[in-house]
């Protein structure tokens, strides 16, 4: 502000400072270790993936030197020169929290008893956070998602990786460090499953049935379900059939827990309201029984639909903090 000077002349000027800049929050780290691949997020507090990373490994090998190698990649290349609050872990197996290691995942045998928070703790100098994928992607809905604000509902990853997390009440009630449904029975005496057992879920609702089901049908290897949905009729029997075997574990979970809101990630989102649509159909008639109100099913974000699980590694790390 300027004020006149004593003897008449130009007006003197009074420095204002600048007001305090408030300092950077520290940013959030997120990885996700799935069968052949690692991926990294730099997340702000916001929910906002600010840089990503990848890198590979091969899943059939029983030393852990590539998971080791592709953990440090991609975890130097996402993190290098930012301050971070911790690293959440999204773990596709059983995983044990406390010590930050896997117990078991069955396609990937270099997997077993690996020592990831330990890993990165050494790469990064900050604390890490392990939990199972089922478990983190309700959390990154609930911090992040559609379930910003809700107390009860489910969020299910589908694709490669299938499971389902429930937030019931105000509280998680996925169990620590693993079970996600995926090796729930649904078919008495079906075909069997990695883990060893007849039947379960996975082996009727992930891609890889989908891939089979297709090349049975002649139409070659490498299908996804959106190229299927966009042939149309000629593949629509398919198509139904995959969302109605995808129903069958939600009707489950509907009846034990009632969540009433389903939130579809990962490869559902590629089929688009169609596919959304028949998994609800079938949701709701196979527990239009239960005297809680008829579930709902809606799709995670397009565009970004398997970030669940790196979100929810952040909202591990705020949890934690």
């Amino acid at each position: 502000m300027a004020a006149l000077a004593p003897d008449g002349g130009r007006p003197r000027l009074r420095l204002v400072p600048d007001p305090p800049v408030a300092p950077a929050r520290p940013l959030l780290g997120a990885v996700e270790v799935l069968p052949g691949q690692v991926r990294a997020a730099l997340v702000d507090h916001s929910g906002k993936l600010l840089r990503r990373a990848a890198a590979g490994f091969d899943p059939a090998a029983r030393e852990a030197a590539g998971v080791d190698a592709a953990v440090r990649q991609a975890a130097l290349e996402c993190f290098d020169g930012c301050e971070l609050t911790g690293v959440g872990v999204a773990a596709a197996g059983l995983v044990d929290p406390e010590r930050g290691t896997f117990i078991e995942v069955n396609d990937v045998p270099a997997l077993r008893g690996y020592p990831v928070a330990e890993v990165l703790r050494r790469a990064l100098g900050v604390p890490v956070y392990v939990e199972h994928r089922a478990r983190l992607q309700v959390l990154g809905d609930r911090w992040f998602g559609v379930g910003r604000g809700l107390r009860s509902f489910a969020s299910v990853s589908t694709g490669e990786v299938l499971g389902v997390g429930v937030f019931f009440g105000g509280e998680l009630l996925a169990p620590h460090g693993g079970r996600s449904g995926a090796h729930m029975t649904v078919l008495a005496g079906g075909e069997p499953c990695t883990c060893g057992a007849r039947g379960c879920w996975k082996t009727v609702a992930t891609t890889r049935w989908l891939r089979r089901r297709a090349q049975a049908g002649g139409l070659g290897t490498g299908m996804t379900l959106e190229a299927l949905v966009r042939r149309g009729d000629g593949t629509r029997p398919m198509v139904e059939e995959y969302a109605d075997n995808l129903a069958l574990g939600l009707v489950n979970i509907q009846q034990l827990f009632a969540p009433g809101l389903f939130v579809l990630h990962g490869e559902a989102v590629e089929g688009g309201e169609g596919f959304r649509a028949r998994v609800e159909e079938r949701l709701r008639r196979d527990s239009g029984w239960s005297t809680a109100a008829p579930p709902r099913v809606v799709l995670g974000e397009a565009g970004r639909p398997d970030d669940v699980a790196l979100l929810g590694g952040a909202g591990l790390v705020l949890t934690h903090r």
